[in-house]
């Protein structure tokens, strides 16, 4: 398959250190440009990162007729602007999580030219041991899926940093309580009918610093989970099953250098195996699959629609803090 050409928009820290190095590892994609608001900050990441083009704008960026698709990592009020600005300049675009601030403001992503890819950038979904846990699932290795539970917390208290600016999308749900709707939804496959969740807000930054959901998928399947980024760090998610446990130790900071483990129990309380998976790079993996999309190798499995979908179950969520009552979805 041709490599696609990439252009990146921003030198945010989740690009520069995790998303564009794994994508370096790839035959099937070349980065050709990276931009900033400053152009020195561009060139110092391009001559780091062996990036040919270095753009002082995005604008001047997405014109570049070389570049095919483009990587959107921006705070989170400027995921929809940026990424329409490229999809009208002809761009394929992966949009870093969440993909908007709220559904409504998802919706506009539908008004992108057709024939332009949009996709929400959960690695997860395209990560080794994730598939691998789906494929076991689906072959009934622990019955039925009917509890996931999870676990997701760091400490952040940087005034400065976009996550702790409520005025622009940041708060624990919508930078990492996402990752567990993501995939539940996966697991389950299958939608929340309501959810209900309980918030402890940060006094100055007014950001939701510690939050608990619970998401009810219906025929007995249950999502629960605590994010929380005034706390020590930590992540783990839990499967249980009418036959058996999955238990997945590192389920969203996956390593790209070392093997990737999940331990699977029967019906003897952590009596089971541990399984580890030869090395790989998530966001590798996302990028090429992302490729064979715009290829034409591959149809789309998630667009504009799913990214919505999961927005209004945000959505859900933060009506429910103010309801304090379950939130249809």
């Amino acid at each position: 398959m041709k490599p696609v050409k990439w252009g990146i928009i921003s030198t945010a820290n989740i690009g520069v250190k995790k998303v564009i190095p794994g994508m370096l590892k790839s035959k099937e994609i070349e980065i050709t440009a990276i931009s900033s608001r400053d152009k020195k900050t561009a060139q110092k990441w391009a001559k780091e990162l062996g990036i040919a083009k270095a753009y002082g704008s995005y604008e001047e960026m997405l014109a570049d007729p070389e570049i095919e698709a483009v990587y959107n990592p921006l705070p989170n009020h400027l995921h929809v602007p940026l990424t329409l600005a490229a999809a009208k300049a002809g761009k394929h675009v992966l949009c870093e999580k969440p993909v908007a601030i709220t559904a409504k403001e998802a919706e506009k992503l539908k008004k992108a030219p057709k024939g332009i890819y949009i996709a929400e950038a959960f690695m997860v979904r395209h990560a080794a041991q994730w598939l691998e846990v789906r494929k076991r699932i689906a072959k009934g290795e622990i019955g039925e899926p009917r509890l996931i539970q999870v676990l997701f917390s760091y400490f952040l208290d940087d005034p400065k940093n976009v996550r702790n600016d409520a005025k622009i999308g940041g708060g624990g749900l919508l930078d990492i309580g996402c990752y567990p709707i993501t995939v539940a939804r996966f697991i389950f496959d299958a939608e929340p009918k309501r959810v209900t969740g309980v918030f402890d807000r940060d006094p100055k930054f007014k950001i939701d610093r510690i939050m608990s959901g619970l998401a009810d998928f219906g025929k007995g399947r249950q999502l629960s989970f605590a994010i929380a980024t005034q706390t020590a760090p930590f992540q783990r998610v839990q499967i249980l099953g009418t036959k058996g446990r999955i238990e997945i130790e590192i389920p969203f900071n996956a390593p790209p250098d070392k093997p990737n483990r999940f331990f699977v129990q029967g019906m003897v309380m952590n009596e089971g195996k541990t399984h580890e998976l030869p090395v790989s790079d998530q966001y590798q993996l996302q990028g090429e699959a992302f490729n064979r999309v715009i290829r034409k190798k591959e149809k789309a499995d998630y667009g504009v629609k799913d990214a919505i979908q999961s927005m209004k179950i945000i959505d859900a969520f933060f009506r429910s803090e103010k309801s304090r009552k379950w939130e249809k979805v």
